[in-house]
């Protein structure tokens, strides 16, 4: 899938995945939030605790999971980081990276704490 088949494939797995996550109760905060570090797919609040979803999409759940790169996982962290910096706690603000994958059917797979500061 290239160009904007891809593009629109993407649309619909955030927009999948963030029924999923509203569905438990978290809202949203920004979508495709940009920062000089790197974007983020979506950030959402899940109590006290601000999320960064990175979301993956392929016919099968375990290609998606392949499809995060460290380098990725670098940029989303800086990213959100910056962006709680804008939160009233700042950079003590709790904060979790997650990975939503969604397949071929559009089943949403979420890995909380995908990874993290310890992550290796």
């Amino acid at each position: 899938m290239r160009g904007g088949a891809a593009w629109r494939a993407g649309l619909m797995a955030e927009e999948a995945v963030l029924r999923a996550y509203a569905d438990r109760g978290c809202t949203i905060l920004a979508r495709r939030w940009r920062s000089p570090w790197g974007e983020v797919d979506l950030i959402l609040r899940d109590g006290a605790t601000v999320v960064a979803v990175e979301v993956k999409c392929a016919r099968q759940i375990a290609v998606a999971t392949r499809r995060l790169s460290r380098r990725q996982m670098d940029r989303v962290s800086a990213a959100l980081a910056a962006f709680c910096q804008g939160e009233p706690a700042g950079s003590l603000t709790p904060q979790r990276h997650d990975l939503a994958l969604v397949d071929g059917s559009g089943r949403v797979t979420v890995l909380e704490n995908a990874w993290g500061a310890d992550w290796d």
